[in-house]
């Protein structure tokens, strides 16, 4: 048996050494349009920062290293130019001129190519992609040979992590995002705190603003924004997303949707014979049904393995599984990690959700180096099953969006956190780590004991509700809400006379700094009769929604 496989790195090659662990006897031909068969994608930025000093360091394997371990006849410099899926052949320009290629199975793995915006200027020989280890190296290069300014376009993980490299390396870095708020898939309050660490870096910020066209100059390019901004440019990093790369193979009849191949839950295109992997497939988002690519390396070489499976093995292959699109960044001295959905997936799915804020301790607080970390967990209304979560902190962040996507994945119930069995000592965690405190809370607000209001609905609560605010004295005077009632909530149980008659028979909508005390007073206010809910994550969450708008309402 011959498989072919276009394509390498995580999915092309996860399949390929999955096929040869399998089948000792089929003949594994992989064929990769660049230079590198095998490399971390994941680390370039981290090459042109220097963190990472060698290029040749982010090459995890070459055609080399494949045959004498694996045994494969892996052929870089090959261009897979067409597929005649009757006559089970492949067309590809080598550098030798053309070849047609016979298969008897055929795994596309072709990734997905960076896009470039159809911006005036935008042809420059100083903007750059970032997506080949040739990429990173040239961007190094630029780096090295003087660059004093840099401008980011696009705000994802690719182009936060440029930013932070090119920062450290003394750079003045602007990162232009055309949505709302850096790093899309985060909420609002989570994206908040990533953008204060860049800015704490010196990386100036525009969100929510187009790049309008690009002004070629002798010694610098200008990037000009849609709000008449002027940035001034030795380098541009073009960062705005990717395209699945599959012109070639839906050409050929394999059926796209959005440009991204349509498979089956065994990676099975609809031509015979012919599989798909990597970030050119489309993937069925596991929470909300949402179809549409996932450019992620463990993903990618999931499904490579599962696909080899499917090839060698017929019958005993494992479904590729839903994908949950778990990811994180390092962006300074923050983690920003993320797992299922966020609210406007659930939102634009339908699904009736929960959300709650906390900010535990990464570590017992009394031992050193305790850092916070903001937690946001998303659960539905109706069985209280974890839809998604997102991690911010210092430390401790990755490994609770771990335990979440792990236990989105086992389709656990929030209140079903409470019962993991979590390791424990003053250097790692707490007894009631933060993982289970989210438990708790989601218990609380299931079975009625907690009610929550938000910070995004701030303007109606101010507008309808009486706001009591339980914090010390000292940090009311941090920044109030204008026309709060101020009632430590240690005094709370002998003034509540004062709440009635500040209240005059409106709801009463509670705040503290993280939402604990204000929880302990709703309990009280509940058991007295009132109308009452606690604000969601407290003050730190309010200010994290806000943004800069809170320091405009706040007195």
């Amino acid at each position: 048996m011959r498989i072919v496989i276009v394509g390498g790195v995580a999915g092309g090659m996860s399949c390929a050494a999955r096929a040869r662990r399998l089948d000792e006897q089929a003949e594994i031909i992989v064929l990769e349009r660049g230079e590198h068969v095998s490399f971390a994608n994941c680390g370039l930025p981290y090459h042109v920062g220097g963190e990472v000093p060698r290029s040749a360091s982010l090459l995890v394997q070459t055609p080399q290293t494949l045959r004498e371990a694996l045994d494969l006849d892996v052929r870089v410099h090959h261009d897979v130019t067409g597929v005649d899926a009757q006559g089970k052949t492949v067309t590809v320009q080598t550098p030798d001129g053309e070849q047609v290629i016979a298969y008897d199975k055929l795994v596309l793995s072709p990734g997905a190519k960076a896009f470039v915006p159809p911006l005036p200027g935008i042809d420059t020989p100083r903007a750059l992609t970032l997506r080949t280890v040739d990429d990173a190296v040239a961007m190094k290069a630029v780096v090295d040979e003087g660059a004093k300014r840099a401008v980011v376009l696009g705000g994802g993980f690719i182009g936060l992590e440029a930013a932070e490299s090119l920062a450290v390396r003394g750079l003045e870095v602007s990162v232009v995002e055309l949505a709302p708020h850096i790093l899309g898939p985060l909420e609002t309050e989570s994206a908040s705190i990533v953008a204060d660490e860049l800015r704490r870096a010196g990386v100036h910020i525009y969100e929510g603003v187009a790049a309008e066209r690009v002004e070629r100059g002798e010694q610098h390019d200008t990037v000009v924004l849609a709000d008449g901004t002027e940035i001034a440019a030795d380098l541009i990093v073009l960062s705005v997303g990717v395209r699945p790369d599959t012109q070639v193979f839906e050409q050929a009849g394999v059926a796209c949707e959005r440009g991204a191949m349509i498979t089956d839950e065994h990676g099975r295109t609809n031509l015979a014979d012919v599989w798909a992997v990597g970030d050119a497939v489309l993937s069925t988002d596991a929470v909300t049904g949402a179809r549409r690519p996932v450019a992620l390396a463990g993903p990618a070489s999931r499904a490579g393995r599962a696909v080899a499976d499917d090839i060698v093995t017929p019958g005993r292959a494992r479904p590729i599984p839903t994908a949950l699109g778990t990811a994180i960044v390092r962006v300074g001295s923050q983690a920003a990690g993320m797992t299922g959905a966020n609210r406007a997936g659930l939102d634009a799915a339908g699904i009736e959700y929960h959300t709650i804020h906390l900010h535990p301790y990464s570590h017992v607080s009394w031992f050193p180096g305790a850092e916070e970390v903001h937690l946001i967990v998303h659960f539905a209304k109706a069985d209280g099953r974890i839809l998604g979560g997102q991690a911010v902190g210092r430390d401790g962040a990755d490994k609770r969006v771990d335990v979440l996507a792990t236990a989105i994945r086992a389709r656990m119930r929030i209140d079903e956190l409470i019962d993991l069995d979590l390791a424990y000592a003053p250097p790692f965690g707490a007894a009631k780590d933060a993982i289970t405190m989210a438990g708790m809370i989601g218990e609380n607000v299931l079975d009625g004991t907690l009610r929550l209001w938000y910070a995004q609905d701030v303007d109606e609560v101010m507008r309808d509700a009486l706001v009591l605010d339980v914090r010390r004295d000292d940090e009311w005077e941090t920044g109030h809400l204008p026309g709060a009632l101020h009632i430590p909530h240690t005094e709370l149980r002998g003034r509540i006379d004062e709440v009635t008659a500040a209240a005059a028979g409106r709801p009463v909508r509670i705040m503290c700094q993280s939402g604990v005390r204000s929880y302990i007073a709703h309990r009280v206010l509940a058991q007295a009769g009132f109308d009452t809910a606690s604000l969601s994550g407290g003050m730190i969450t309010l200010r994290q929604a806000l943004g800069a708008r809170a320091e405009e309402l706040l007195v």
